[in-house]
C-alpha cells in the first residue's frame, strides 16, 4: 500500500520553530518531486514549498521564503520542512504530496498534488 504520512506538527509560540516530516511507505520519495501545502478553514489550500526530483532544487512561496527550508533525506525516505520564525498566520494543517505540474508566479507556488498525506496541524499562538 502506498501512503504518505506527515508528522511533527504541534503548538508553538510566535518566533518558534518546528520541523515537519513527510515519510512514505510503498514507494521511494526520491523518485518524485515533493511539495508541502497548507490549509486553514475557509481558505484555499496554499502551496508552501517544493523539492524537485532530479536535482533537489527548491521553490518557496513568498510568504515563507527565508523562514522555511525543505530538504530530502534519502536514507530515511523522508522530506522535511524546517519552519523557523513562525508567525500566527502560519497556523494551518500542513500536507505533503507527490507533485505533478508546478507553476511559480509572483511568489505564488501552485502545484498539482497527486498522492497526499492526511496532514499535521501547526498552531502558532501566544
Amino acid at each position: 500500500q502506498v501512503t504518505l504520512v506527515e508528522s511533527g506538527g504541534g503548538s508553538v509560540q510566535p518566533g518558534g520553530s518546528l520541523r515537519l516530516s513527510c515519510t512514505a511507505s510503498g514507494f521511494d520519495l526520491a523518485n518524485y518531486a515533493i511539495g508541502w501545502f497548507r490549509q486553514t478553514p475557509g481558505k484555499e489550500r496554499e502551496g508552501v514549498s517544493r523539492i524537485s526530483r532530479n536535482d533537489d532544487s527548491t521553490l518557496y512561496a513568498g510568504s515563507v521564503k527565508g523562514r522555511f527550508t525543505i530538504s530530502r533525506d534519502k536514507a530515511n525516505n523522508a522530506v522535511y520542512l524546517q519552519m523557523n520564525s513562525l508567525k500566527p498566520e502560519d497556523t494551518a494543517v500542513y500536507y505533503c504530496a507527490t507533485i505533478g505540474g508546478t507553476t511559480f508566479t509572483a511568489g505564488n507556488l501552485n502545484m498539482d498534488g497527486i498522492q497526499w498525506g492526511k496532514g499535521t496541524l501547526v498552531t502558532v499562538s501566544t
